[in-house]
């Protein structure tokens, strides 16, 4: 699956609007009883940007910005104001914020994730210099630890010891594809314009 590792910028994402969805499949029964499932392990992410642009300029980068991305061919990362922090939107982000695991005295990759309720949501798309990382509630510095920023793995350099838990603090993006093969702007007047919303989808990494 192609994926370019650039970033929306974000002026570009303001006045959107998004969400997530989860699929549920819901039989009734005779009885009027019903029987509810899910396939998914967890909701996707959807978006609606570009409808409060009005500077035909922006208009332009986000048309080059979705021709270099093909349309819906390459995947990209995406800034969720709503949700891109390890800790909620108004806290500062701390090592402690998320639980990665547990160690066993041998494992030393983890892989980033933020719990929603008892639910966990795998990051794989950590920002650069953004990650904390504790072991057994002590942060380590920088150099004792690796990032791999594409997959959002952490790689330690030394094994936590057996049932000392591993936590870190992160911001992240949100891996997205334009959900759309066409974009349309309407000229209004000079210098000025309006674009039709463009519809963003969340990418399982």
């Amino acid at each position: 699956m192609a994926f370019d590792e650039v970033s929306l910028p974000a002026r570009l994402a303001f006045g959107s609007t998004g969400g997530v969805e989860r699929r549920t499949e819901i039989v009734t029964l005779a009885s009027g009883h019903e029987r509810r499932s899910t396939p998914w392990a967890m909701g996707r992410r959807r978006y609606l940007i570009g409808a409060n642009l009005r500077s035909l300029d922006d208009m332009a980068e986000l048309t080059a910005f979705f021709e270099a991305r093909r349309g819906r061919l390459n995947g990209f990362r995406f800034r969720d104001f709503a949700d891109f922090k390890s800790c909620g939107p108004g806290a500062s982000v701390a090592a402690t914020d998320q639980a990665l695991g547990v160690g066993d005295g041998a494992q030393t990759v983890f892989s980033l994730v933020k719990a929603y309720g008892d639910q966990g949501r795998t990051i794989g798309k950590p920002v650069a210099g953004s990650v904390r990382v504790a072991v057994g509630g002590v942060e380590l510095p920088g150099a004792a630890f690796e990032v791999e920023t594409t997959t959002g793995v952490v790689a330690l350099d030394a094994a936590p010891g057996v049932g000392v838990a591993v936590t870190a603090g992160f911001l992240f993006d949100t891996p997205v594809r334009f959900d759309a093969d066409r974009i349309e702007v309407t000229l209004e007047s000079f210098g000025a314009g309006r674009m039709t919303a463009m519809p963003l989808i969340e990418l399982r990494i």
